[in-house]
């Protein structure tokens, strides 16, 4: 199970400031569309001081309101989130190494970065005849099960993979590694080979090849390429080109003031 960084103080405890947040992370991927009683509900507010932190955030620009009445976050989240120094510099460098590769393949290029016991995903491009993935820009996800979640977790600093393994992990497939052994294996096979191979532990028709992003001796991004299959084979003959554009995405980073 992924861990929610969202958690804060009772709704009593928080200021102002801290209400206003909360009203943006009421939002998720699962309901990206709220009435006003949603809000008041989880963020633990009567309904008029609900009124009044969406009026405010409609005024700023943070949440739209629907036609049909509920509200959504709105475009000036976006373009706060696309200055994020971890996401603006490392999609500049990445995105020609993964147009490359997927002019090459046509399958799903993607690239994650860790954040605490989770990954979070800046940048995929999809190919129209590839196999279906859960992934979105900006979207969350436990580190375990995908490939670039491997390869993150295995060069996170221990007590980060300690804190992973210490929980119970969560089988999507019946291919999903669930034990914590067998997982800490797989973790030391990706920091000895390299590379971390997700077979079918996301959705049952899905490979993924993944190699860390390197940039002066730490890992900072993970890029993989998903295709359909049903076993490592299907991904072995991407693992050069996985290799390669990493490097070259951390080359490139490496360079950027």
């Amino acid at each position: 199970m992924t861990s929610d960084p969202r958690a804060g103080p009772p709704a009593a405890r928080r200021t102002a400031g801290g209400k206003l947040l909360a009203v943006l992370d009421a939002f998720t991927r699962e309901r990206p569309a709220l009435t006003l009683s949603d809000i008041a509900r989880d963020v633990g507010v009567p309904l008029s001081t609900a009124h009044r932190l969406v009026a405010e955030l409609c005024a700023w620009g943070g949440v739209e309101r629907d036609e049909d009445g509920r509200y959504r976050v709105g475009l000036r989240v976006w373009e706060l989130g696309a200055l994020a120094p971890r996401g603006l510099g490392l999609r500049e460098a990445a995105l020609p190494f993964m147009e490359d590769l997927y002019e090459v393949t046509h399958e799903n290029v993607q690239l994650a970065v860790r954040d605490g016991t989770d990954l979070v995903f800046v940048e995929r491009i999809a190919g129209r005849s590839a196999v279906g993935v859960l992934t979105r820009v900006g979207g969350r996800f436990a580190l375990p099960p995908t490939g670039v979640g491997l390869v993150l977790l295995a060069h996170a600093p221990l007590e980060v993979q300690e804190e992973v393994l210490a929980r119970p992990l969560v089988g999507y497939t019946r291919h999903t590694i669930t034990d914590p052994g067998q997982l800490r294996r797989i973790l030391a096979e990706v920091r000895r080979s390299g590379v971390a191979v997700s077979d079918r532990q996301v959705t049952g028709d899905a490979v993924s090849v993944a190699a860390p992003v390197e940039v002066r001796g730490s890992v900072v991004a993970a890029l993989s390429i998903v295709v359909r299959g049903s076993s490592p084979a299907a991904v072995r003959p991407y693992i050069p080109g996985v290799r390669a554009a990493a490097r070259g995405i951390g080359r490139m980073v490496a360079l950027t003031p």
